[in-house]
């Protein structure tokens, strides 16, 4: 007898590999690993939370109504325009169902993000990688692998796993120069930890060009990670495309209240993003002092920095020493980056124990 075959395209994923959130030996002292706020959660969000764990036995508002008018006057967007799912993730997989199958082409940067790959392979279209610029995205190198095939782009700005950034200027190059039935996907899952003279313009694009859809999530700096939230923004069209194959009830009830409490929490927002900037800065300080090691640090725009080990130490056996030592950092070989480690920026005294982990390393192997 034969048993079912799995599709050929399907079988050529490599599945997403998470960060680790235990060390080898069970208990971390630091887990910087997943991008998560070290500050936790908002009061308000944890309020609003907590006030409907007694709706369990209800489905959860299918439409996301609430959460959805909520977003749209925070970001001055119209409500019947705005895509929700499990995270942003999904929103990506939805646009690649709904703009991509077999035979079409979909673009994305050397150094992007993994579920760019997963979902391009999950419909059958084809996997076009854009080398990188120093780990940046090279607008001219995206717009010179485009073929009457392409149909989506994906750029995440700023970049995971790099911290990367592509300013205002490049982006709407980019959009400028792609053909009209080309979707652009920017995924802005770190948005939020840019300054306001940062802000790239895509929403502005996706609020007027019919061929822009735009990604975020309340993973990031809202501290809400554990449930999943994430939202786009695109025509009327494309929105309405990606509801056709969206699950329904993919957001819970609890979480619809608490990510509209977060939006609400200001203070909490601004601390986040000023923690994350002096301590991403104090941290590629002094990673830098170790630059006669070989550690390089890839200028960030995210919450956390991608370190380059291009000495003797590699940054596998600084991955294991770090972890020996309580602290879980992520490598990335499955993405083309053994050379480099990517640390989420933490608390204040988990980002001064990385420091003082990494002197010690360094010293051990010089």
């Amino acid at each position: 007898m034969t048993a079912p075959k799995p599709k050929d395209w399907i079988m050529a994923i490599a599945p997403y590999v998470p960060g680790r959130s235990t060390t080898d030996a069970g208990a971390p002292i630091a887990k910087l690993s997943s991008n998560e706020n070290p500050l936790g959660t908002s009061d308000q969000a944890r309020a609003a939370f907590s006030a409907h764990v007694g709706d369990l036995y209800r489905y959860p508002d299918a439409s996301a109504a609430d959460l959805r008018e909520a977003i749209a006057a925070y970001h001055d967007l119209d409500p019947a325009r705005i895509i929700y799912g499990t995270g942003s993730d999904e929103v990506l997989h939805l646009a690649a169902g709904a703009y991509a199958g077999p035979g079409d082409e979909v673009i994305f940067v050397q150094y992007g993000f993994a579920v760019y790959e997963i979902a391009t392979r999950r419909v059958g279209a084809t996997v076009v990688v854009a080398p990188d610029k120093d780990y940046a995205t090279d607008v001219d190198a995206i717009l010179a692998c485009v073929t009457p095939r392409t149909r989506i782009v994906f750029v995440a700005n700023p970049n995971n796993p790099t911290g990367t950034y592509a300013p205002r200027g490049e982006i709407l190059r980019l959009h400028a120069n792609l053909p009209s039935d080309v979707m652009l996907v920017i995924d802005q899952a770190y948005a939020e930890y840019l300054t306001p003279e940062e802000d790239d313009g895509g929403l502005d694009l996706a609020r007027n060009a019919p061929n822009v859809i735009v990604t975020r999530t309340f993973s990031k700096i809202h501290g809400l990670a554990a449930e999943r939230i994430g939202w786009g923004y695109g025509s009327a069209e494309a929105v309405a495309a990606m509801h056709r194959i969206r699950a329904p009830f993919c957001i819970t009830t609890a979480g619809q209240r608490a990510a509209i409490a977060a939006l609400g929490a200001t203070d909490f927002i601004e601390h986040s993003r000023a923690h994350n900037i002096e301590w991403r800065a104090w941290l590629a300080g002094e990673i830098a002092k170790l630059g006669n090691a070989g550690l390089r640090v890839v200028p960030s725009h995210a919450n956390f920095l991608l370190v380059l080990f291009e000495g003797a130490l590699t940054a596998e056996v600084a991955y294991r020493q770090l972890m020996e030592r309580g602290i879980i950092v992520r490598w990335l070989p499955g993405q083309g980056l053994a050379q480099g480690l990517r640390m989420t920026i933490g608390t204040e005294t988990e980002t001064r124990v990385l420091a003082d982990a990494l002197r010690d390393i360094v010293a051990e192997h010089n």
